[in-house]
């Protein structure tokens, strides 16, 4: 009997009998599937968040490639409303219309200019293709000419203006 008392207060947290392990084993069993149910529902609902996050900056850059195709358009609207300077003042109002129409379809969808003449520039959305002596009105490393307009796309952008810069003498 002393055998079986010293064991009990060695091991008080010990089950004492059958039903008492297999209730433990149920118990831990519960606890794992448990966890495991918890951590396949954080999984899950992370995988929802990132599908919709996904989808949402599939939809808003989709356009993209149309985009980048359409900006030739407006290119030939740029280098005709340039040259229209020879036409009659109908036929020059009527291309400043459509070439507006079309810039305000195209903003619709996200497209936006960048504006570049007069501003310092900046790498992420000019591209220099020359440099021009700066004159006492213009600080040097601004933009003086825009040669091809540069576009955002939603905040992104799509393609950078092609500028020529004041430099230093």
């Amino acid at each position: 009997m002393e055998q079986n008392e010293e064991r009990e207060e060695l091991l008080p947290d010990a089950p004492s009998s059958e039903a008492e392990i297999e209730i433990q084993k149920l118990v831990e069993e519960r606890d794992s599937l448990q966890d495991r149910l918890l951590r396949r529902q954080a999984e899950f609902e992370n995988y929802k968040k990132r599908a919709e996050r996904e989808r949402s900056e599939y939809v808003q850059f989709a356009s993209a490639e149309l985009m980048k195709e359409l900006l030739n358009v407006l290119d030939s609207f740029d280098l005709a409303m340039r040259n229209a300077a020879d036409e009659s003042a109908a036929s020059k109002d009527g291309i400043d219309l459509i070439y507006k129409q079309f810039l305000d379809a195209l903003s619709k969808f996200g497209l936006k200019s960048i504006e570049a003449t007069g501003q310092p520039f900046d790498p992420n959305f000019h591209q220099a293709v020359s440099t021009v002596p700066a004159k006492k009105d213009v600080a040097e490393n601004t933009v003086v000419e825009v040669l091809r307009r540069g576009y955002t796309l939603n905040g992104k952008l799509l393609r950078p203006a092609m500028v020529a810069v004041a430099a230093g003498q």
